[in-house]
């Protein structure tokens, strides 16, 4: 009796033994004696126990890992960059199962040199390039790191899914002087504009001193023509109520020189009435008024001539 029990419960622990369980997102590789045998998909499967060993259940779903690390630039710049890799298993075939189990002894060694990897490549890219190229070449160095990556990690039974440069930061001596840089790049910018308004407003300041200039000198123009036209308008109006003066008095036979001696006397009488104080010398002697009407009458027969 007590033999048929241990019979019976050897067969329970054989029964579960033979029971494997594995989890959503997740297979198992199956040795004997060592030796690779199979792949368990996720669910209930069964095994041959003592001779079947579960060697290692993998994950095939995304994995992340963040890394930071410093790489030289060509001018000697240290630059500090923080990075996210995502990667996963590259696919369920036997083969890719068999490089991710068996490539290496552990996942710590696999990270070792997964780390080591994207370090190197992106340290290789950064030795061509200057400080000033770095920030602005992330997207060309996050392609230069997956076309190298992307061959190993297939040999291991990976696929590099994203590689993200999260952050690029340089040492603090290097950032005060890319700082003044972009400083004195802003005032130069400032200045260059500030000289191209001041250009502009007196560029706008000439042109329309210009325009006034020019418009003042064609009124003036037009005005001095005007005060030209007037001035001759009544000059020629003068000559004809002189005329037409001179021609009754000859009519009534009287002298044509009393038309002068009136234009004498009124023209004395405008200078002591709109003088304003100022000082005119006249010659009042019969001489002096003699010779100046003989002159007024030479002025206007030659006007006479001229008509």
């Amino acid at each position: 009796m007590p033999f048929f029990i241990f019979i019976i419960v050897l067969g329970l622990i054989l029964i579960l033994l033979s029971f494997v369980t594995v989890q959503q997102g997740t297979v198992a590789v199956i040795t004997v004696f060592g030796k690779y045998k199979r792949i368990l998909s996720p669910g209930l499967s069964m095994k041959i126990p003592f001779i079947e060993k579960v060697y290692k259940k993998i994950s095939i779903q995304n994995r992340s890992v963040e890394l930071g690390f410093q790489a030289v630039t060509i001018d000697q710049a240290n630059v500090n960059f923080t990075a996210m890799l995502l990667y996963a298993v590259i696919n369920q075939n036997e083969e890719s199962i068999k490089n991710v189990a068996f490539k290496f002894v552990d996942e710590k060694n696999l990270m070792q040199a997964l780390v080591r990897s994207i370090e190197g490549s992106v340290r290789a890219f950064v030795a061509t390039k200057k400080q000033s190229e770095v920030l602005s070449l992330r997207r060309d160095i996050v392609e230069a790191v997956k076309d190298q990556l992307d061959v190993m990690l297939e040999e291991w039974g990976y696929h590099l899914l994203d590689l993200q440069l999260n952050d690029i930061t340089f040492d603090e001596e290097v950032m005060r002087s890319m700082a003044k840089v972009v400083a004195s790049n802003n005032l130069k910018a400032a200045a260059e504009n500030e000289g191209q308004a001041l250009l502009i407003t007196r560029t706008k300041a000439a042109e329309a001193e210009g325009n006034f200039i020019k418009i003042s000198a064609t009124a003036e123009k037009e005005a001095a023509q005007m005060r030209g036209q007037g001035i001759a308008l009544f000059r020629e109006e003068v000559a004809h109520g002189m005329a037409e003066a001179a021609k009754k008095m000859q009519e009534s036979n009287l002298d044509t020189s009393l038309i002068l001696f009136s234009m004498w006397t009124e023209a004395v009488k405008n200078f002591a009435e709109q003088g304003n104080g100022n000082i005119i010398f006249l010659d009042g002697s019969v001489e002096g008024m003699d010779k100046t009407m003989k002159q007024m009458m030479a002025l206007n027969q030659r006007d006479q001539i001229k008509k």
